[in-house]
């Protein structure tokens, strides 16, 4: 997806039969980034909610709760499905302003929820601008976050994004963990790329508690985890529905529990976004072997003799 910066993370075998994996993480470069770009240090227990799609349920369910538990959160709207004819499933642009005019921060996940290819990469200035005339009209504020649309990523888009006045995007769980899980990593400031921020968790029908827990239990030791739901239900788009009584479930786990949670654009006090790492796989990279060095079996006694 991204070209690989020659400093850049190598995964070397060890032993005659290649029963495991060296993970070796050239620093140089790595570290002056993460210097430059991180900020203040993250609490322990700092996490970011993040809203997909316009979908109605973010008025009726989330708004009244997040107000209730003093919560922040971003939602990314944009026009497409049937946003513009199905007021049952979408929200209004009057309900959108009043999300702003509550203190949650609206954010830009393009008019026709435009995947990012190669072959769109010319249509998505005017798909962000849409929104943010959109926004103009209606009081709110121009954005400055991002929700890459069906998690299609491009590296030609940074720099569009970044002359647009975008400071942080956020992806989903991929490309460490497959889309179906909605499993993923907590953000790393001074190491992920600010347009590249990868969800802890994207919520799924199937998830009980114990899912968000492994989601948001990843932030500690600097990490944010940024979590991402869609519809609180979601009607027109049911393999990404997250049940109204669960997510009140998961927003108490968050609340008891002393969890800072936050909107996207809060990220700013933690990392400067004006930063970008030299490889932005690269902590990808780091990760997905990792992964494999834990999934690999340990070497036998015989396989360790037989070595020498």
């Amino acid at each position: 997806m991204f070209p690989m910066c020659s400093r850049r993370l190598r995964l070397v075998q060890v032993g005659a039969k290649g029963w495991g994996l060296l993970v070796v993480l050239m620093g140089l470069v790595a570290s002056t980034y993460a210097s430059g770009a991180a900020l203040e240090s993250v609490p322990d227990r700092t996490v970011v909610l993040t809203f997909d799609d316009s979908v109605a349920s973010h008025h009726r369910v989330v708004r009244p709760l997040l107000k209730e538990l003093g919560f922040g959160a971003t939602f990314f709207i944009t026009e497409g499905f049937s946003f513009r004819t199905n007021k049952q499933d979408y929200l209004t642009w009057e309900q959108i302003a009043e999300l702003h005019r509550d203190g949650f921060e609206i954010g830009n996940h393009t008019r026709d929820h435009l995947g990012v290819t190669a072959d769109t990469l010319g249509l998505l200035r005017e798909q962000v601008e849409a929104i943010n005339r959109r926004c103009a009209e209606h009081g709110i504020p121009r954005t400055t976050s991002f929700s890459w649309p069906g998690n299609s990523i491009h590296p030609g888009a940074f720099p569009i994004l970044r002359e647009l006045g975008i400071r942080f995007a956020r992806r989903g769980g991929q490309p460490e963990h497959p889309y179906e899980g909605g499993r993923g990593f907590a953000f790393e400031p001074g190491v992920d790329h600010p347009l590249f921020i990868p969800s802890a968790g994207d919520a799924r029908p199937s998830w009980v508690l114990s899912d968000f827990r492994r989601a948001v239990d990843q932030a500690r030791g600097g990490r944010v985890a940024v979590l991402q739901f869609h519809g609180v239900p979601d009607r027109d788009h049911p393999w990404v529905n997250f049940p109204e009584e669960r997510f009140r479930e998961a927003m108490s786990y968050l609340k008891s529990g002393g969890f800072r949670v936050l909107a996207l654009r809060d990220l700013s006090q933690y990392v400067d976004a004006s930063v970008w790492p030299p490889d932005p796989m690269a902590v990808v990279n780091r990760r997905r072997a990792a992964m494999a060095a834990a999934e690999s079996p340990a070497p036998t006694v015989e396989e360790s003799v037989g070595a020498r």
